[in-house]
């Protein structure tokens, strides 16, 4: 999963009210995504933020403080995004759009946007630990929150292994966009390139995903599993 729209503090714009707390995070985003979290040098991120080393302890601790702040706070608060299509009042449609627009976001963020996916990308294949808190504290309630959107709207009491199975294959409509972003490019570069980008693929997104729904829906009244 990713994350909702990367929105780090600019010092530039006032959004963050220490200006060198900000220029860390951003130097951490880039080093961090580019480097890895091992070879990132307290030194260079100091340098590149264009401030003492010190600054490192004083506003995150140690340079793992800051990694942690730099691949958490962009992301908000889950339980946000979870209310945001989980709420019974919505249609369907309205809670795939909400469901969707996290994976999304990042896509209308820039070059902030491409680092923060490769920052969360590096995190799995060179984990340093938070990889694990976030499928614990993200990527599994969000799961289980839209089983539990499905269930409601297909009528089922319970959820069974297909199910299951529909919410990872409507997840990995999303994660692809950020996953295979490079065969995108290859591929139909276009795609990523046209304008108003972001919201044809939120359109796209939530016009298979429905399909997906409606498919499932089918087949369950044609054949009903058990369990």
């Amino acid at each position: 999963m990713v994350p909702p729209a990367v929105r780090l503090p600019d010092a530039a714009t006032g959004a963050e009210p220490d200006p060198a707390r900000a220029r860390l995070l951003r130097a951490g985003l880039r080093l961090f995504s580019q480097q890895g979290f091992a070879a990132t040098t307290t030194r260079e991120l100091a340098q590149a933020a264009g401030v003492n080393v010190a600054a490192i302890s004083y506003y995150f601790g140690d340079k793992a403080g800051l990694y942690q702040a730099v691949y958490f706070e962009p992301m908000g608060d889950i339980d946000d995004s979870i209310a945001g299509f989980s709420d019974p009042a919505l249609t369907l449609a309205d809670a795939l759009r909400a469901y969707y627009a996290p994976f999304v976001a990042p896509l209308d963020d820039g070059e902030d946007g491409l680092l923060f996916v490769k920052l969360r990308l590096r995190e799995m294949v060179e984990p340093t630990g938070l990889w694990d808190e976030k499928l614990n504290a993200g990527i599994r309630p969000m799961h289980q929150a839209m089983v539990a959107v499905l269930c409601r709207h297909l009528g089922l009491a319970e959820p069974d292994d297909e199910l299951h199975r529909l919410v990872v294959c409507l997840s990995a409509l999303g994660v692809h966009l950020h996953l295979g972003r490079d065969v995108i490019d290859a591929v139909a570069q276009q795609l990523n390139q046209a304008p108003h980008a972001a919201a044809r693929w939120a359109e796209g997104l939530l016009r298979n995903g429905l399909a997906m729904v409606e498919q499932e829906r089918q087949r369950r009244a044609a054949t009903p599993l058990a369990g």
